[in-house]
C-alpha cells in the first residue's frame, strides 16, 4: 500500500510539470484510438485511451479541462481503465463557423433539442435549425462512442475555478438550488471539489463517506447536459468535479467515486470484471 502512494506522489509530481498540451503523454503499454467528428469548420477528436484491463470508462467533455485528464491516466495506470477525452482545441466551448456566422456552445448541453437551443440562445447566435441538427449529430456520435447504455453507468470529469461554481452554488438560496434534490457539504473539503449523481442510492453512499455530494433534482431545468440526459434514460451518472490544479483530490475522488458505484450496483462490478 505505501509503495502505490508512494508511487501515486511520484506521478503527482510529473503530471504537475506538464504543459497545459491537449495531448497529455502515454505511458508505456497505452493503447490509443481517436474518433474524429466534424462540425463544420471544426475538427473534434474523441481520443480513446486504455491500459490494462478497462473496468472502468471516462469521459471528459470540455477540453480546457485537464486536471481530470491528469486524475485519469494516475488512475488508469495502476488500476486499468479508459478515458475518452474530447479534443478540440483547448476551449470550453464548440466555436465554429456555418454559411459565414460564428456559433459557439458549450458542449455540456447539446444532449437534447431543449438544451441545443438553450446552449445556442446563451451566446446570443442566431437561429438556425440546420446548426441545431449539426449538434444532435455530434451528440449521437460522442453518445455512440462512449456506449452509456451497454456500460450501464455515465462517469465523467470536469474541473472549475476557485470559488466559482461549486458545492455552495447548490444550496438553498443559491443560483443552483432547484437543480439539487439533496446537497451534503463536508465543510474540511474544498467548496469547489465535490461529486454529482442522478441515483438516491449513490448520494447515500458518498454521504457515508462525508464528501462533498449532489444528488441532482428530477425537476431541475432541462439544460441538455449529460446528467440530465441520464436521468432520462435511468442511467446512473457520476460526475467527479474539482478545482483547476486539485489533482491529488481528483484521484481520490475518483477512487471513492468507482468504488461507490461498483458496491451500489454489484452488477456493474460483475460486469467490470467479465
Amino acid at each position: 500500500m505505501m509503495l502505490k502512494y508512494t508511487c501515486l506522489i511520484f506521478l503527482f509530481c510529473c503530471f504537475s510539470f506538464l504543459s497545459k498540451a491537449q495531448h497529455p503523454p502515454v505511458f508505456e503499454g497505452m493503447l490509443m484510438d481517436t474518433a474524429k467528428v466534424r462540425l463544420n469548420d471544426l475538427n473534434i477528436n474523441l481520443v480513446k485511451y486504455s491500459y490494462g484491463k478497462p473496468k472502468i470508462q471516462f469521459l471528459v467533455i470540455h477540453d480546457d479541462e485537464d486536471t481530470g485528464v491528469k486524475a485519469a491516466f494516475e488512475y488508469i495506470q495502476f488500476s486499468g481503465g479508459t478515458l475518452i477525452d474530447c479534443q478540440y482545441g483547448g476551449t470550453r466551448n464548440f466555436r465554429f463557423n456555418y454559411n459565414g456566422v460564428n456559433f459557439q456552445t458549450d458542449p455540456n448541453s447539446i444532449y437534447s433539442y431543449g438544451g441545443r437551443v438553450i446552449g445556442l440562445d446563451k451566446y446570443r447566435n442566431i437561429d438556425s435549425d440546420n446548426v441545431i441538427k449539426q449538434l444532435e449529430g455530434v451528440s449521437e456520435q460522442i453518445l455512440n462512442y462512449y456506449d452509456p447504455k451497454k456500460l450501464g453507468y455515465l462517469f465523467t470529469l470536469h474541473n472549475n475555478g476557485e470559488d466559482g461554481f461549486g458545492i455552495l452554488s447548490y444550496q438553498k438560496g443559491a443560483t443552483l438550488e432547484e437543480t439539487a434534490d439533496s446537497v451534503h457539504v463536508n465543510p474540511e473539503m474544498d467548496p469547489d471539489d465535490l461529486i454529482l449523481v442522478t441515483e438516491l442510492a449513490l448520494f447515500n453512499h458518498f454521504k457515508k463517506q462525508n464528501v462533498n455530494v449532489i444528488l441532482q433534482s428530477e425537476g431541475g431545468p432541462e439544460d441538455g447536459s449529460l446528467s440530465v440526459y441520464a436521468m432520462a434514460n435511468k442511467i446512473p451518472y457520476i460526475n467527479v468535479e474539482v478545482q483547476h490544479g486539485h489533482q491529488y483530490e481528483h484521484l481520490r475522488l475518483i477512487e471513492i467515486a468507482i468504488k461507490g458505484l461498483f458496491e451500489t450496483y454489484p452488477s456493474l462490478a460483475k460486469k467490470a470484471t467479465e
